[in-house]
């Protein structure tokens, strides 16, 4: 437990207004440096404590007689991870104690890095030393407090070149500073060579100095963004710190307007299954425009069973391997999607254009056909290199006043075509989604909102993610084709690139576990070293009616393991299958590219020896590097959706909201308020008292007996928001 005064002064960091002193290293000779790294080496052994404060190991080599020669030894072995420095001391490094890693992502007073096998570690900030994405580092493993791996800096052999953070100008006393939220405090800007900024200014700053920990790093600005206060400002921001690129390359550009210029030709659609007589259609967003999925669907008239073909966009056909396309498609990963804006992973001629599943145009494609019986079991799948010709550019919206009995004359006109198809796929993704119950596949609500902005694109509001009846209908249909294509992989034993979702670990299930005793004081019967999908769906379904769902919602996401790439079949915990892949968006992530690249190949007749060779490596670099680009979009996705909630709160400071407390630290309570926006209810902005905090349950006046607990409804005030930080600020109302 933590104690606090509400009424305690905080205390100032003050950023460093002096440039710091960088050590400069005279040209040694390397017998000099040798020499040093032996004597250093044998001091630190000799010595019964293992370990040497740094002046009197410095005084035991003599130091004095070659000081630069000594500095160089010192960081040579720091480099090689032969001794460690722990807390301005020296000592000799257990190589079996230690590892190699890289610092893979930074957010806020924490950080990732990644070691040789691919496994990613939390690294709390104050252990991070100073670390920058891209750094090669030493590191070591601490004790975890979620059964996560979890580990410590311990030195940083390769600092990455050209590191930047995005942030504001703010006046301090001791002039204009750098915030950033990685820092924390105000860094000293090196005026030479950085560009105009001013109080307020959202910017793209590039660190010169480096410091042992990131509040001593020193920076100059290199790009200016304009007014913090604008949440388009920030995303740009943010995408320029992430270095994810905006624009095509010249290369680029001009291999798709070759692929697309030429169309779809008659050599193209040789010795592919002809679809275009069969009722094939989209359903999509009114604002889409990179259509690459159709669905058809009929009735077996032998036994009854339902013919469901999901036919997607071919990608691949244009994309071809180590192409400048295929560069450029792997390189971004995914496309990425935040209020109205996109960064695509492919140019607009093959996205929005040739590869685009317009109405009345010959598209080339490869197609999943589905057996499916009348209780919703899949039977039987074939795959095909394919043509079809869409009727329909489907809306959501427009079916599912289709299917509602609600649609005008001229929708009811513009559907005719497709309409019985769509009731039979209406009747068909009711049978899917009783299966998908059946094994148990958790239905965890979304937690996503919608950025609603103004002709300006400043954000007016926030609304929930909705799911028609249309919505569902695709979402069934693209589950049964993207297990359908890992079943054929893993058939015919191919290398594939899979979507897994392993169990969640035994640490975070019972801290589940442990919460909601604590919220319902009632026993749960999970299992953490056996838990199973049906567990977790029964859980919610049991809660599904309670005022506080949404936190057991939320609680629950948070135990769950991350959904990733891999080129093993894993299986998915939260759809409950052991076969899954994901084929159904080729325009839009690269991992369903490769997957259609190599069942491409499979359909021309490949051997499965032929197909490891070629891809067993490239699945696995594909994976990780998906895997990445997936994390890097959903930051994104994520600092968008904070940025513009603060954008539209800024309107509405002083105004008393509605909210939940959704989750308790030992700083404060977040608090979800009812129009999806989220704030931090600082324990120091609570009345006059003295608290003690029981983190993820409670915060409690023990002058009083006042509590705060997890899931409470709570009437509270805007006093804050902060673009560029995301941060809305709450007090009692």
């Amino acid at each position: 437990m933590a104690r606090h005064n509400a009424k305690h002064e905080k205390r100032k960091k003050n950023p460093e207004t002096e440039k710091q002193k960088i050590k400069k290293i005279k040209a040694v000779k390397p017998e000099e440096q040798a020499r040093y790294c032996r004597k250093i080496k044998a001091f630190l052994q000799m010595t019964a404590r293992k370990q040497m404060k740094q002046n009197e190991l410095a005084q035991k080599c003599r130091f004095k007689r070659n000081p630069s020669a000594y500095e160089a030894a010192l960081q040579q072995l720091l480099k090689e991870g032969v001794i460690l420095e722990v807390r301005h001391s020296y000592r000799l490094c257990n190589q079996e104690e230690t590892f190699k890693a890289e610092t893979v992502r930074l957010s806020g007073n924490f950080g990732f890095i990644r070691d040789e096998n691919g496994t990613e570690h939390f690294v709390p900030g104050k252990y991070l030393l100073g670390s920058m994405a891209g750094d090669k580092v030493l590191a070591r493993s601490i004790e975890s407090r979620t059964g996560s791996p979890e580990a410590e800096i311990v030195s940083i052999l390769e600092e990455t070149p050209q590191a930047r953070l995005a942030g504001v100008i703010v006046a301090t006393e001791y002039g204009l500073c750098f915030l950033s939220g990685v820092a924390g405090t105000p860094l000293h800007i090196e005026y030479h060579e950085s560009c105009a900024y001013k109080t307020g200014d959202k910017v793209l700053a590039e660190i010169i100095h480096r410091g042992s920990r990131h509040m001593e790093h020193v920076v100059k600005i290199v790009l200016n963004f304009g007014s913090a206060d604008n949440a388009a400002n920030c995303m740009e921001a943010k995408i320029a710190e992430l270095n994810i690129p905006v624009e095509f390359t010249e290369s680029v550009r001009r291999e798709a307007l070759k692929v697309s210029a030429v169309g779809v030709t008659e050599f193209d659609m040789q010795d592919r299954k002809d679809f275009r007589n069969e009722i094939i259609f989209t359903i999509d967003g009114a604002m889409t425009k990179d259509m690459d999925d159709a669905v058809s669907v009929k009735k077996n008239p032998e036994n009854g069973n339902y013919i469901l073909g999901v036919h997607i966009a071919d990608v691949s056909h244009y994309v071809r391997p180590n192409s400048p396309l295929d560069a450029e498609a792997f390189r971004r990963g995914t496309s990425i999607y935040y209020a109205d804006e996109v960064i695509p992973m492919l140019p607009a001629q093959l996205s929005n254009g040739i590869c685009s599943l317009n109405p009345a145009e010959n598209r080339l494609t490869i197609s999943a056909v589905m057996e499916i019986s009348p209780e919703g079991d899949l039977v039987k799948y074939n795959f095909y290199k394919s043509v079809i010709r869409s009727r329909v550019k489907g809306v959501y919206e427009e079916c599912n006043q289709i299917l509602e009995n609600t649609a005008s004359p001229q929708i009811q006109e513009k559907y005719q075509e497709v309409k019985e198809s769509l009731f039979l796929l209406a009747e068909l993704a009711e049978k899917l989604e009783h299966v998908r119950k059946l094994r148990g596949a958790p239905e965890l609500e979304s937690t996503e909102s919608v950025v609603i902005l103004d002709e300006k694109g400043q954000c007016i509001g926030l609304a929930p993610v909705s799911r028609g009846k249309s919505e569902r209908i695709i979402e069934a249909c693209m589950l049964c084709a993207n297990e359908a294509a890992a079943k054929t992989a893993k058939e015919h034993e191919f290398p594939l690139v899979y979507r897994v979702h392993e169990n969640p670990s035994p640490e975070r299930i019972a801290g589940l576990k442990e919460l909601i005793l604590k919220l319902k004081q009632e026993e749960l019967l999970l299992n953490p070293e056996e838990i199973q999908p049906r567990d977790i769906q029964n859980l919610l379904d049991s809660n599904r009616q309670e005022s506080y769902f949404p936190v057991i919602n939320n609680m629950t996401l948070r135990a769950m393991a991350k959904a990733k790439y891999s080129e093993k079949p894993l299986g998915h915990f939260g759809l409950a299958l052991a076969d899954y892949a994901h084929f159904t968006s080729p325009i839009r992530r690269y991992p369903d590219l490769t997957v259609h690249r190599i069942l491409s190949d499979f359909l021309d007749g490949a051997e499965k020896d032929w197909l490891v060779k070629r891809y067993q490596k490239f699945t696995e670099n594909a994976s990780q590097h998906s895997s990445d680009t997936e994390v890097r979009a959903i930051q994104i996705e994520r600092e968008a959706d904070a940025c513009y909630a603060a954008e539209y709160m800024q309107a509405h400071v002083g105004e008393v909201f509605h909210g939940i407390i959704t989750s308790i630290t030992e700083f404060g309570m977040y608090v979800t308020l009812d129009n999806m926006a989220e704030g931090l209810l600082h324990i120091h902005d609570l009345p006059d008292g003295e608290y003690e905090t029981e983190e993820g349950w409670y915060i409690r006046d023990t002058r009083n007996g006042t509590e705060y607990r997890l899931g409470d409804a709570l009437e509270v005030i805007c006093t804050r928001a902060d673009v560029s930080s995301g941060h809305i600020d709450l007090a009692l109302a």
